[in-house]
């Protein structure tokens, strides 16, 4: 029987997980920095069971969507004309309609470069690029369009996710797009004739961002917005260009990508890769450079989650965040593993993992992870911006981490960068942050190395540890490694936490910084063990208030104080 989307997720509450169960679910174990993935509620599908050390792993593997291809259908047979300047749109949708009324097969697009819009790709239909071959966005919004979608859950976040695209899908089964082409969204000048039009009274936008002197995401077509799908896999080919987000999935089930590379930088929300209340997802070998979030998991419906995900072998330059789950975030995250990522160049957060509305993240395995020249190494953030109360966030195991955080910002060749902070500040520490009566729970970092710039100035901003109690809460803000302005420590900064280890944790500094390594405030249970700080940080670097359950080996009393 064909498993449906709504029955393959679960409403928030039904599973009771535990540490326990993180540790150890479905009879596999998931300690140690080889982990490949998890055995899930459902478990992986057609998963492969490998050994290491004893132990039993699971890694997500599952048909592939290109592995029987069919008929080969060529576009130019049904009218496509190459060139890059007449419009194929028919063409090419008559091509995938033919495959598609056969019973599926390879819709091929030849050497050469090809014009067209909104294209709906079916159920059975592998899309193939040849080598030089080239699909065009058009650069006017009228040849976009948003497919209906009956049946799709309702959201209460409509402000920012755009319902048209360059390729949609809905509801398509066993569907694919391979080979060594490229897309090309032709992004910038779309957006500025979606722009001249909004000014000229043509086409207005009823959300321009006037703030910002754009229009908004809703009005701007992403590259690809499949809804729905189940066994899709794309592979090898080049992305570029959008005038929104690059790839973006919701509600999917068995999706592969594999060696794609993303050049999304031709303007603003150019995320790479979006992933929406998912499973069995694999994203590996993939080489993104986003003017946003470069791998970014969501959570726009309720009661539905992203499931089992496993993301590795990847390449990330961002000018937000390199891997992020959130903003939105009203169902979840369960059951991802993320190894062997490479990060550089990126403002915001090389990790960051975001809850603020009412959605649960849990039992997430984070190792291996590379980041130069990287704004911050870690953020990990539950807050209450919407849902009717706050989620959680809890088992989440991180190790294997080195970071470089420069003090200038590090996406300063970036042609679009993100906002400046509009506060003055330090460098920013890794954060791991809860709200009152809602702890960030069971958190474990092992084998961690930050080198911060240093640079710190009194004069520039200080937050003085006698003043803890004013660093903002800022519950229903955005959640940012930066929201909280000034922090009171350089290295690490806690609060609103429960059961935090640290192990094999190595701060360096470039330059002097007068704060302390370490802020505590708020957290029940800390387990520090081999903590390696800069040989002139002697005394007063691990600041505790409102703490209980605080152990560090070895002892070193003088590293340690208390504040009221």
């Amino acid at each position: 029987m064909k498993r449906t989307n709504s029955e393959s997720q679960h409403q928030y509450g039904s599973d009771n997980y535990s540490r326990r169960s993180f540790l150890v679910t479905a009879g596999g174990a998931v300690l140690g920095s080889s982990i490949l993935g998890f055995a899930s509620s459902g478990s992986w599908l057609a998963a492969d069971v490998l050994e290491s050390d004893g132990e039993k792993l699971i890694k997500p593997a599952g048909k592939t969507a290109f592995a029987q291809p069919g008929k080969e259908y060529n576009i130019l047979d049904y009218g496509a004309i190459e060139g890059g300047t007449t419009l194929n749109t028919e063409a090419i949708q008559i091509t995938i309609n033919e495959a598609s009324r056969n019973g599926g097969g390879r819709v091929v697009i030849p050497e050469g470069k090809f014009l067209t819009g909104t294209i709906e790709l079916k159920s059975n239909v592998h899309l193939y690029l040849e080598e030089n071959s080239t699909l065009l966005g058009s650069t006017h919004p009228d040849n976009y369009y948003s497919l209906e979608m009956p049946g799709r859950p309702e959201t209460p976040k409509k402000d920012d996710n755009s319902q048209l695209a360059l390729l949609v899908a809905f509801k398509a089964d066993d569907i694919s797009i391979t080979g060594k082409g490229t897309i090309d969204g032709q992004g910038r000048t779309l957006a500025l004739t979606i722009d001249s039009l909004h000014h000229s009274g043509e086409r207005i936008d009823e959300d321009y961002r006037y703030e910002r002197m754009r229009p908004s995401p809703l009005v701007r077509p992403k590259l690809i917005r499949f809804s729905m799908c189940e066994t899709v896999a794309f592979k090898g080919v080049t992305f570029k260009n959008p005038a929104n987000w690059g790839l973006s999935f919701e509600l999917c089930t068995n999706l592969l990508l594999d060696n794609l590379v993303i050049k999304n930088l031709a303007y603003w929300n150019n995320d790479g890769i979006d992933v929406t209340d998912s499973r069995d997802v694999t994203i590996t070998n993939c080489d993104v450079n986003a003017a946003d979030d470069g791998i970014c998991l969501k959570s726009y419906y309720p009661g539905y989650y992203n499931d089992s995900i496993y993301i590795a072998n990847n390449t990330i330059r961002s000018s937000a965040s390199a891997v992020k789950f959130g903003t939105a975030s009203y169902g979840g995250f369960r059951n991802i593993v993320i190894e062997n990522i490479k990060v550089y160049d990126t403002y915001r957060s090389a990790i960051a993992l975001e809850s603020v509305d009412g959605g649960f993240i849990e039992n997430i395995k984070v190792s291996n992870i590379l980041a130069e020249n990287t704004g911050n190494a870690i953020f990990i953030r539950l807050g209450h911006r919407g849902g009717e109360k706050p989620g959680v966030v809890r088992n989440i195991r991180i190790s294997d981490v080195k970071v470089e955080v420069p003090f200038i910002r590090p996406d300063i060749n970036y042609e679009l960068r993100a906002l400046e902070v509009r506060v003055h500040h330090n460098p920013f520490p890794a954060s791991i942050v809860g709200i009152p009566g809602h702890f960030v729970q069971d958190i474990e970092l092992e084998n961690i190395q930050i080198t911060y710039p240093g640079r710190a100035s009194k004069g520039k901003a200080y937050m003085p540890l006698n003043r803890l109690k004013q660093v903002p809460e800022k519950t229903g803000e955005y959640p940012e490694f930066s929201m909280f302005g000034e922090l009171p420590s350089w290295g690490f900064y806690v609060r609103h936490a429960k059961g935090i280890s640290m192990r094999n944790i190595t701060l360096s500094l470039e330059d002097k910084d007068f704060r302390p390594a370490f802020v505590f405030d708020d957290v029940v249970g800390i387990d520090l063990d081999q903590i390696n700080l800069p040989k002139e940080k002697k005394t007063n670097q691990i600041i505790l208030k409102d703490v209980s359950g605080f152990k560090l080996n070895p002892l070193n009393e003088n590293l340690v104080k208390t504040v009221e």
